[in-house]
């Protein structure tokens, strides 16, 4: 397990599959640094290594009551005066919705998650389209929607979309794809010994949007924000008060924190070590998974966590550079273990000036309706279902 054979099995990939790799962002350098923790760890006989390195180093605290503001209340004058800005902004064509799309299409039984029906026929893609008709027309112009898909999911989707006569500025682009490694460090191959595919994760999104041309197109024609959101969250669409209240800040990111609830895990904002492209570090309210957390620190002395959902200014997410982390990952793919690096969206945090505001998950204002598996679905149903009659997504 040495980096000459891993290299030479880079040197013999077959031809198509490393030009595929390339145009997705492939890094042929970047796995091989990536894979010498790997031959070190097979030497030596132990794993600790991974955990030390994902985790952060410095100080952690948890953010203050003040860090994480409630949303503006409907009906206050606040909340009026935010919504008449966010639609201003709306109809100067200065927002993008994005959604991410992409994965391995495993999780929902081999289905492409955008092609499950949610309710009563509709899928995702289904309603997150008639939720963008409902928006450009009360945008009085069409308000682009983009959506990140992966190798396993792009072309199900575009067929969908084309089926569905979508409009012109909806669009897809494809996320990364990275190749799977064995535990020392060796290309992990499938049943039929083909090297093994992957995408890379959702904090892909700023490259691959990059490499779109997308967004670059978007600024050129005065665009100003992007709003992230995974797809299958239908909670977690346009809300004007919530726009008006990212433009009125000085922040280039507003994410959208939700209460915890019991047995919630995930990414939450805390204050810590940030290093930016040119090595300085600073100290920032930022958003890290709980394995991130130094050793000691209690995730459940903070009472939000992000739910993937970002407000984010469109020139610095074109320009900003980030100095990824690629999180090592063990999955088993036909049975057998297989390791895969990964990055995060939430690295932004670390890297840009942030924002946070805590959103509702209850009721026909909840943003947070995650669908992970069949079973969340089924549990879910009814309130996806209220929350999108709401949102005219039907």
């Amino acid at each position: 397990m040495t980096e000459s054979q891993l290299r030479d099995e880079i040197a013999r990939l077959d031809p198509a599959l490393r030009a595929r790799l390339d145009a997705h962002g492939f890094d042929a350098a970047r796995l091989l640094a990536l894979a010498g923790p790997l031959w070190a760890r097979a030497q030596a006989q132990s794993g600790a290594e991974r955990e030390a390195r994902n985790r952060v180093r410095g100080e952690v605290t948890a953010p203050s009551p003040g860090d994480v503001p409630d949303a503006p209340s409907p009906g206050t004058p606040e909340h009026g005066r935010l919504s008449a800005a966010g639609l201003a902004a709306l109809r100067a064509g200065e927002l993008a919705f994005c959604v991410m799309a992409g994965g391995m299409a495993t999780r929902m039984g081999g289905v492409v998650k955008a092609l499950v029906e949610a309710f009563d026929g509709h899928t995702f893609l289904d309603l997150r389209l008639r939720e963008n008709r409902t928006w450009s027309e009360r945008a009085r112009r069409p308000v682009p929607l983009w959506l990140m898909t992966s190798e396993a999911t792009d072309g199900p989707t575009r067929a969908a979309l084309e089926a569905a006569n979508a409009p012109p500025h909806v669009a897809t682009f494809q996320q990364d794809a990275g190749l799977r490694l064995t535990r020392d460090g060796l290309l992990f191959r499938d049943e039929a010994g083909q090297p093994s595919t992957y995408a890379t994760g959702h904090g892909d999104l700023p490259d691959a949007l990059r490499r779109s041309g997308l967004l670059a197109e978007f600024v050129r024609r005065g665009g100003r924000t992007v709003w992230i959101a995974n797809l299958d969250n239908l909670g977690a669409s346009i809300d004007l008060a919530l726009l008006g209240l990212f433009l009125e800040g000085g922040a280039d990111v507003m994410v959208e924190a939700a209460p915890k609830q019991a047995g919630d895990r995930g990414g939450i904002p805390v204050w810590a070590d940030a290093e930016d492209a040119g090595g300085r570090t600073t100290r920032r309210l930022q958003v890290l998974e709980e394995f991130r957390l130094p050793l000691g620190f209690d995730a459940s002395s903070v009472r939000v966590f992000n739910t993937n959902t970002f407000l984010v200014r469109a020139e610095p997410l074109l320009s900003t550079p980030v100095r990824w982390s690629w999180f090592e990952i063990e999955k088993k793919v036909g049975g057998r273990p297989a390791l895969q690096f990964e990055r995060l969206l939430q690295e932004l945090t670390a890297v840009m000036t942030s924002s946070y505001v805590r959103v509702p998950r209850e009721g026909p204002a909840a943003r947070f309706l995650p669908v992970k598996d069949h079973e969340e679905l089924a549990r879910r149903r009814e309130v996806i279902r209220t929350v999108a009659s709401a949102r005219g997504m039907v």
